[in-house]
C-alpha cells in the first residue's frame, strides 16, 4: 500500500486529528475524520438514492471545511497516479 500523507487538520490538538492521505496504488483517498453522530447518519440514510441503511463496511465522517485544500491535493495525487 502506497499511502501518501497529504495533510492534517491545522487546528488539531494532536489527539483528535482529521487527516487526509492518498493511496496512489489503488487510486483512492483515505480520510480520517470524526464519526458522524446518529442524527447526521439518519439524515444521510434518508437522503440518498441508495437502498437501505449504511452498511457496516462504510462510515459517515465529518471533517472541517478548512481541510478542503488538503483534499484537493489528495485528489490531484490520486488523479495523477498510474491507477485509472
Amino acid at each position: 500500500m502506497a499511502l501518501r500523507f497529504v495533510g492534517i487538520d491545522p487546528d488539531t490538538d494532536l489527539e483528535h486529528c482529521p487527516t487526509v492521505r492518498a493511496d496512489e496504488e489503488s487510486g483512492e483517498l483515505v480520510i480520517q475524520g470524526w464519526k458522524a453522530g446518529p442524527e447526521v447518519r439518519a439524515a444521510c440514510e434518508s437522503n440518498t438514492p441508495a437502498n437501505g441503511p449504511i452498511p457496516d463496511s462504510e462510515e459517515i465522517i465529518r471533517i472541517p471545511a478548512r481541510m478542503v485544500p488538503m483534499i484537493r491535493k489528495a485528489c490531484d495525487a490520486v488523479e495523477h497516479s498510474n491507477v485509472r
